[in-house]
């Protein structure tokens, strides 16, 4: 059971990563840091069930810093689709002001 859960979770984690290497949109990259921070969470879980329920203590910080990165990074995505009427990165240099 546990091995399905790690191996379920490093497969969720690869296809975040892979998603954030490759894509360009920003509401993409966002969508696959989230799918990150679920494999993460997935594998807390499933290792709490051998060494206790620390693991499941860290979920509950993990979802807190998740709620609180999906506020910030949907407002900062808002705000540069106002600005340029786009959201691809490819075209936005943040730098330049």
């Amino acid at each position: 059971m546990i091995q399905e859960a790690l191996f379920f979770s490093a497969v969720l984690f690869i296809i975040g990563v892979a998603g954030v290497l490759t894509r360009r949109n920003a509401i993409i990259i966002f969508m696959c840091v989230e799918l990150m921070l679920n494999a993460v969470n997935l594998s807390f879980v499933a290792l709490s069930q051998l060494y206790g329920i620390a693991g499941q203590v860290f979920v509950i910080f993990v979802m807190t810093v998740a709620a609180a990165e999906a506020a910030v990074g949907l407002a900062i995505i808002i705000s540069i689709f106002r600005h340029h009427e786009n959201v691809d990165l490819r075209n936005i240099n943040l730098l330049k002001g």
